[in-house]
């Protein structure tokens, strides 16, 4: 028999009509009638095993389909369990709605079972943080929740609600979605832009994960080539120029950060990752001016003094640069041979590489795993990195073919993402394939949630780099102090066990010639399969940054 309708209803249709098809969770009491809703509604429910991996779920969704993603997460610490994968949204502004469970109002302040004010904990990593006002103003308050995550810049969104309002009938409420005006950049600031592009003898471009969520990747890629950039991607950046484009200089970083004397950074900040917005400098040449274009003025940085600045919907921004640099007589020539020794250099790493990545040495080195991938990466592939040092191997030789289809962590640098970020993965692109690169320390922190891809008939490749250490740890310590401590995980555990008697398949890889026909049968598996690959523990990823 069908139940009533009720607040838990209205809930779950306003978040349809803001696009979310579906709701990531892990089941609990308080938030029943959202389940009630969903089942009403036609909504999928695709339930976890660890509230986290619901919220990277729900954020893995946001940043694959450009859509809002929901999470459904029960009171108490079934929200405290969430905060990290809120944090990593808020810092990769991940439009994501978490919807909360709360002790029942009547019952408010007598000690009810996981009685806790939620919002004043998720007020510092939301765009907003708040509860609902009662049955009555559920679908306004859920639309303003959507409404404010998709706003730019995007971000996630709390609410949560009395559990006794949820139950009880709510008011039908008629949504109004609009598209929220694109934000038009200062013709001024874009015609500054576009003089000190007309001065500049080697300018650099970098495009950040915002492009992408902006859906300006279109726009990007033909304002690089109009006027022939070399470009870096970062983050979800990575893909708009696909590999092997002659403009993409991603492999020649070093040399193009060192020597540039003019950097155009767009829709990503200037943090750890980009040396804090400081470039050139090197080899006897001054620093280089530096543009920060965003998609919000909220994004500008303020920690350094760009020397031009731009903020606004990232399309019209490229559209808008365009005419700028007509109008400012940028010429391409003058840049070229630049443009030429980076894309020279680029090769020249690219032919470098191909010896460590037939390695045959034993221990594996990291590298021959990327080697052996790199062949059967289809070019829609959606490859999540999860992990350290073998993730960050992943982030210089993995080049995706197409944007949007690289994920990982983002700035925050949060361990655990992989397993949420799969699920959602495969259910945004079912035809694709999807690999994970797990390091073994991160496989710690959400393995269990093999058991959800099983549940749910999620085939997913899992590719563990397993070292037994925690790599970022162990060798910095020993650099420091001579020794390490709390960096040692089980040499060759058998990770791949855990994922078999979880109802997957998978197999422990230690000789370098059984990587390609262990990653062959994990794609034919049609079932969550890991290999997981023993590899040298005393290498380390040649950072040049530990991110402090």
């Amino acid at each position: 028999m069908e139940s009533a309708k009720h607040a838990g209803d209205v809930a779950v249709a306003v978040s349809k009509a803001y696009g979310a098809e579906t709701m990531f969770t892990l089941s609990g009491g308080h938030v029943f009638p959202l389940y009630d809703g969903a089942v009403h509604e036609g909504m999928r429910i695709l339930d976890v095993r660890h509230e986290q991996s619901a919220v990277f779920a729900a954020e893995a969704t946001a940043r694959l389909t450009r859509k809002p993603g929901l999470a459904v997460l029960t009171a108490g610490p079934g929200i405290t369990n969430g905060v990290s994968g809120v944090a990593t949204a808020h810092f990769n502004g991940s439009p994501v709605v978490v919807l909360g469970g709360r002790a029942p109002r009547s019952r408010w302040g007598s000690g009810a079972l996981q009685e806790m004010d939620h919002p004043p904990l998720l007020d510092p990593i939301t765009k907003l943080a708040f509860t609902s006002g009662g049955a009555d103003s559920v679908g306004q308050d859920v639309e303003m929740a959507f409404r404010t995550a998709v706003a730019p810049h995007r971000g996630p969104v709390f609410l949560d609600f009395y559990m006794d309002h949820l139950f009880a009938p709510g008011e039908p409420h008629e949504v109004q979605t609009q598209t929220p005006s694109p934000l038009e950049p200062d013709p001024d600031d874009l015609a500054s832009i576009a003089r000190l592009l007309a001065e500049a003898e080697r300018p650099v471009l970098v495009y950040g994960s915002d492009v992408w969520m902006d859906r300006a990747e279109e726009a990007a890629r033909d304002f690089a080539e109009t006027w022939r950039l070399p470009v870096i991607p970062n983050g979800q950046g990575r893909g708009i120029l696909p590999a092997g484009h002659e403009l993409l200089v991603t492999r020649a970083r070093g040399l193009a950060f060192a020597q540039a004397d003019l950097v155009i950074v767009v829709g990503t900040p200037l943090d750890f990752r980009l040396g804090y917005g400081w470039f050139g400098g090197k080899d006897g040449a001054p620093l280089a001016r530096v543009v920060h274009i965003v998609d919000a003025p909220s994004q500008l940085a303020t920690h350094v003094q760009p020397a031009a600045k731009a903020a606004g919907d990232l399309s019209v921004v490229f559209w808008g640069l365009g005419a700028a640099c007509g109008e400012a007589g940028v010429k391409p020539d003058a840049y070229a041979s630049w443009a030429g020794r980076l894309a020279d250099a680029a090769a020249a790493a690219i032919a470098g590489d191909a010896e460590l990545l037939a390695a045959d040495s034993d221990p594996i080195h990291p590298m021959r795993v990327y080697g052996e991938l790199g062949k059967l990466l289809d070019d829609d592939a959606v490859v999540i990195g999860d992990g350290g040092d073998f993730v960050s191997y992943a982030g210089k030789y993995v080049e995706p073919r197409r944007p949007g289809n690289w994920l990982d962590p983002g700035p925050y640098g949060c361990l655990g993402t992989g397993l949420g970020y799969s699920v959602a993965a495969r259910l945004a692109r079912p035809s694709s394939q999807v690999v994970l690169l797990l390091g073994d320390g991160a496989a710690g922190f959400s393995l269990m949630d093999v058991d959800t891809l099983v549940r749910h008939r999620l085939p997913v490749v899992m590719v563990c780099g397993n070292n037994g250490i925690w790599g970022l740890e162990k060798h910095p310590m020993q650099m420091l102090y001579g020794y390490d401590v709390a960096a040692e995980l089980q040499p060759q555990c058998r990770y791949d066990q855990v994922v078999t008697a979880l109802g997957g398949g998978g197999e422990l890889v230690t000789k370098p010639s059984e990587i390609g026909p262990a990653l062959r049968r994990a794609f034919n598996s049609g079932i969550p399969y890991m290999v997981n690959i023993a590899t040298d523990p005393q290498i380390a990823y040649p950072r040049n940054t530990t991110g402090v």
